[in-house]
């Protein structure tokens, strides 16, 4: 009886084994910076796309990083040097500067903490990235102390149940002209979301002018469940999509910037659940994307300028992501980009590339700000990609300061825009 009593456990056990999502270890795994020139050597890399223990984070027409397993590691790099490419290596094990950086977060976190006393108001310093919890106190600490123009609008709840909330920056009046900025989407891209607060902060703290003629519709994580399971413990450090469960699949999530419903799955996005650019079942299987797309077209007409943003690698992105065609207004799109990323360098000189994400980055269709052009009506629609320095995703938090104040210049100049634009009309 004992012995079938351990054969059921066995059993039982093996099941829920089978079932339980696997994430590549962090261990050994290192980042690598490829320069590749030919089409042959392209296409040897694109071999390893969408394989278990790879992963490509930015790829541009000559250049493209890649998080490699520790047990993939030596047969890859044999490969490039027997395909005439040369590669860095960015980060040495990924595990470490996971855990370094875990324990800076942790130390800033206990620092603030004393310095605030022991009833924290929410307020954030922009020394640690902060968690899902923390960005939902720091829009109410705005609440409180700036309500005569913050108020916060509940767009509905992830699919783990988490309340999704909009922070609308505003002094009244119908018919007012909007901005709405979004981060978050990919769960890993950390700088993202607090820099979506720091604009925040700077709007309210030294450029109130700001909210006179326009509205700001700001939604900080779009995704929050994948974002706080990035937060629950450092082996999930690096993920990216949702949390949503796949039918018939142990690996869960789907990538929201190819889940929207303008060219889904035309281009650059995968239908295999496994892949960190899963673009769904179906155009917007996703509540956090249904939200998003309900609350922006409750709006059509009003909101003049999208803005997304990402990371890494210093892009100002504009549609179409799916096509290497141009929208008819690219000049325009163009003629900001351009103001926008001379506006950036003003801080501390960081360069940005501007053009359209098919031609700059790489093809992929789904994406939000494709959508927000073609479908929502949003003629200025642009994806930043923010620094990252030679630590990715990884961006020491002592740079979240730097990179907030120079892509506040960013935002000024887009509102600038908005203004004269439409004054004239």
């Amino acid at each position: 009886m004992r012995i079938f009593i351990l054969i059921v456990t066995i059993l039982v056990a093996a099941a829920f084994a089978a079932d339980e999502e696997i994430l590549p270890p962090l261990e050994g795994m290192q980042s690598l910076s490829i320069s590749y020139n030919t089409p042959e050597q392209y296409s040897v890399l694109k071999n390893y796309m969408d394989v278990f223990g790879f992963d490509f984070l930015k790829a541009t027409s000559d250049n493209v990083d890649v998080l490699v397993t520790a047990d993939n590691v030596e047969n890859f790099k044999t490969v490039l040097e027997q395909n005439g490419m040369n590669y860095t290596v960015v980060i040495e094990n990924v595990k470490n500067a996971v855990t370094e950086e875990y324990i800076t977060q942790q130390v800033e976190r206990r620092v603030q903490a004393k310095l605030r006393g022991v009833f924290a108001s929410g307020q954030l310093s922009f020394t640690y990235y902060p968690t899902y919890k923390e960005v939902l106190d720091y829009l109410d600490y705005v609440v409180k102390t700036y309500g005569d123009v913050a108020s916060l609008i509940n767009i509905g709840n992830s699919f783990e149940g988490r309340q999704m909330k909009v922070l609308k920056l505003s002094t009244g009046g119908a018919n007012k002209k909007a901005i709405f900025i979004d981060g978050g989407i990919h769960a890993r891209e950390w700088i993202s979301p607090v820099t979506t607060l720091y604009i925040v902060d700077q709007i309210l703290t030294r450029n109130r002018n700001l909210v006179k003629d326009v509205d700001w519709y700001i939604l900080p994580v779009l995704n929050p469940d994948g974002y706080e399971f990035t937060h629950s413990k450092s082996s999930n450090r690096l993920w990216r999509k949702t949390r949503s469960n796949n039918g018939g699949s142990s690996c869960r999530g789907v990538d929201g910037n190819r889940n929207y419903d303008m060219e889904w799955m035309s281009t650059g996005a995968s239908s295999n659940p496994c892949s960190d650019t899963y673009a769904g079942p179906k155009p917007f299987s996703e509540p956090e994307m249904q939200h998003m797309r309900n609350f922006i077209l409750a709006r059509k007409g009003q909101i003049k300028a999208y803005l997304s943003f990402h990371s890494y690698g210093q892009y100002i992105l504009y549609p179409w992501g799916f096509t290497s065609k141009l929208p008819s207004n690219e000049n325009e799109l163009r003629n900001l980009a351009s103001r926008c990323a001379n506006a950036i360098a003003t801080y501390r000189k960081t360069r940005y590339t501007y053009g359209s994400s098919a031609t700059h980055l790489y093809p992929a269709a789904g994406g939000s700000d494709d959508w927000a052009m073609a479908k929502a009506g949003i003629n200025l629609s642009y994806t930043y990609e923010l620094p990252g320095g030679n630590s990715g995703f990884l961006l020491p938090p002592s740079e979240i300061k730097a990179v907030g104040t120079e892509t506040f210049e960013a935002i000024k100049e887009t509102h600038r825009y908005v203004i004269s634009k439409n004054s004239s009309h």
